[in-house]
This record gives structure tokens, C-alpha cells and sequence, in this order.
């Protein structure tokens, strides 16, 4: 059997670097500038966990992690807040975070992986930097695909679109098709969390401490109370409607202070996911925000994924939502991983076949 070993760039908690061990491509490392995801990387995956600025990790660190592996692969997903459709105002560090993309490349032209992924917001493919990456690779002979997948079609209880790129210096490579391509087939927010005991706004459930939901002010519960499934603030009597609601720039949007429907899959879940306020993250019926063990399943991560150690104290509901909502759903990542795993087979079966091509000639 062939081995893969690959690094994980920008690996968050880990959704990526184990959805691709379940599909067979090991991972010897994972790299983040956030100590915190060493505890969820280092205790779901068997790659260890490197705390470093990226700018600061060097080509030589990725060939010792593969070890003279057959086949080295390097795979990242650079935060996608510039080129996120929830977060289009100014930020003061986009130059910084879109200079993590040119940093990829750097380290591709370096290292020169024979497979390379990348995973985004869609709208990244509008933009040059994404247009200079791929140019670089082209340069660097790699076969290129890049498409925007619909995460429902996946197994994913998301209404998510990603970009995905796979790039080869083994010959022509894509991505696998979901499997899921009948809208009825969809996995929905009911058959994710529905079976998860009740909890009021602020409340920690007593044997689980992941199932735990923010604290809502009285205006936000009466907010709540007035919203509908799959509803906007518009159904809430105008007396509750926020001020920049009623300004001409913030009535056509409607994506905030919203419930999640039951038959549908969720929205895109995201660093803030906790929050009522940041999207439609309300319960389909409960009055409050989703809990982190909810954010956590529609993330597709498995019911026994630990975020924190059990015996420390609780870090706290936003830093733990930004690594649960920040992360590669790991059903996204074995998809990904079977792409390449598929990709390795064919191009060993193409190798063999004209091997045995040239002995035969003989």
C-alpha cells in the first residue's frame, strides 16, 4: 500500500486534518498561529500540533514533516474573513490575511508538494489573489481544478458553499461528486440536533458542557419570542425592530435575528454561531441562540470531539464558537481526502499499465 503524509496549514481544531485521516491520508502536521486549537487537534488526530505565525514557518519544516513519504501533500484553508459575504466591511488586517494566500504559494514553490488543496469562501474565485495562485501553480506544471461545491450535496447539514482546489504534478485530479445530489436527500437541522434536551437562553446542561447557550438581554428574548422559522425581524412588531433596521441601508437585510427551520438544512455556520444576532442562528423552537454541542454536529464534527479538556476550566463560549464555526467541516475533509486517495490510485493504475505497456513492447 502507498503512503501519503501530508501538512495541514491554518489547521483551526483539526475539521480538515481529520476528515482527511478518516479516508486514509495521513497527516504529520498540523500548523496555527492559535494555541488554542492544540488541544482539539492533538487529541482527535494523530498529527502533532505546531504554534507558529506562518510567515515563520519554513519550507524545510514541511519536507522534515513528510518524512521522504511517496506521496507529499500540503493542504491549508487560510482564514476567509476578507472575502467573506458576512464580513464585507473594512478589517483592519485583510492586506495581512490576504497576504496568507501568497504565503501558500511561497511554500508550494518551495517545498513542491505533489498534491496540494485549498478550501475557501466562494467568493475568493472573484478575486486576483486567487487568480495569481493559480497562475503560480500553472507555472509550477501542477494540474488545476477548482470548483464551488454545494456542502448539502456532501452530507452536510449546511446551507454551505465552498471553493475547493486540487492541484497535481501527478496528472489531471478532481474533486469527488457528492453524493447527495437530490435536494430531498439533504441531511436537515432536525435529524443533526433534534434529539438534544432543551435548554433555555444562558443555560449549561448538566452532562454535557459543550451543550451550553449565551445569555440573551430581555429585548433580544423578546426579539426571539417574535420570530419565526425561517422568518426575518420583519415578523417582530416594530417596536422591537433594532435602529439600523429602520434605516434605508439596513432594511433589504434580512440574514440576522432569524430561527433555523427543522426540514432544512442550516445556514452557513460560522465563528459566530453562538450569537443570536449575527445570523440565523435562533433555535428552530427553543428561545435562544444555538448551543455549541448544536454548532458543533451541524459542523459534522462526532459527538465525542473534545474542544477543551474536561478538567480545566470552561475557556468560554465565544473563543470555543470562533473554533467550532472557523473549521472544515471533517465530512468536507474526508471528501477531500477520498478525492486525493482516488486521485493516487488512478495515477499508480496509469504508471503500472504503461509499464507493463513498455515490458510487453520488449
Amino acid at each position: 500500500m502507498w503512503e501519503a503524509s501530508t501538512v495541514d496549514l491554518f489547521c483551526g481544531a483539526g475539521g480538515l486534518t481529520y476528515g482527511l485521516e478518516t479516508a486514509g491520508i495521513k497527516v504529520a502536521e498540523g500548523v496555527d498561529i492559535d494555541e488554542r486549537c492544540r488541544y482539539p487537534f492533538e487529541k482527535q488526530t494523530s498529527a502533532r500540533f505546531v504554534n507558529k505565525d506562518i510567515f515563520e514557518y519554513e519550507p524545510h519544516k514541511i519536507l522534515d514533516a513528510w518524512n521522504g513519504a511517496e506521496y507529499k501533500v500540503l493542504v491549508g484553508c487560510a482564514p476567509c474573513q476578507p472575502y467573506s459575504t458576512y464580513s464585507q466591511k473594512s478589517l483592519g488586517k485583510s492586506k495581512e490575511r490576504r497576504s496568507l494566500i501568497s504565503r501558500f504559494a511561497t511554500l508550494i514553490k518551495e517545498a513542491r508538494p505533489d498534491i496540494v488543496s485549498m478550501e475557501n469562501v466562494p467568493l475568493l474565485a472573484q478575486k486576483n489573489e486567487f487568480l495569481e495562485f493559480k497562475a503560480q501553480l500553472a507555472e509550477l506544471d501542477y494540474w488545476i481544478d477548482d470548483l464551488v461545491i454545494d456542502c448539502r450535496e456532501y452530507g452536510i447539514p449546511q446551507r454551505r458553499r465552498r471553493l475547493v482546489l486540487l492541484a497535481s504534478n501527478l496528472g489531471a485530479i478532481s474533486m469527488n461528486p457528492g453524493r447527495f445530489l437530490d435536494p430531498a436527500s439533504w441531511t436537515n437541522v432536525k435529524s443533526t440536533i433534534g434529539h438534544l434536551p432543551e435548554l433555555s437562553a444562558g443555560e449549561i446542561h448538566e452532562h454535557d458542557k459543550l451543550h451550553r447557550t449565551s445569555r440573551l438581554s430581555e429585548v433580544n428574548l423578546q426579539r426571539i419570542r417574535h420570530s419565526l422559522p425561517g422568518g426575518t425581524w420583519r415578523d417582530w412588531p416594530k417596536t422591537l425592530r433594532s435602529p439600523c433596521h429602520q434605516r434605508e441601508s439596513g432594511r433589504t437585510y434580512g440574514g440576522v435575528y432569524g430561527r433555523m427551520e427543522w426540514e432544512k438544512p442550516s445556514p452557513t455556520i460560522t465563528g459566530q454561531c453562538y450569537a443570536f444576532g449575527t445570523g440565523r442562528f435562533g433555535h428552530p423552537t427553543q428561545d435562544r441562540a444555538l448551543s455549541l454541542r448544536e454548532a458543533a454536529l451541524l459542523q459534522t464534527f462526532p459527538y465525542d470531539y473534545e474542544f477543551y479538556p474536561s478538567d480545566e476550566r470552561f475557556p468560554g463560549i465565544a473563543p470555543l464558537g470562533r473554533l467550532i464555526g472557523n473549521a472544515v467541516p471533517p465530512v468536507l475533509g474526508n471528501a477531500i481526502g477520498e478525492s486525493i486517495v482516488r486521485h493516487i490510485d488512478e495515477s499508480r493504475s496509469r504508471r503500472e499499465s504503461m509499464q507493463r505497456g513498455l515490458v510487453g513492447s520488449d
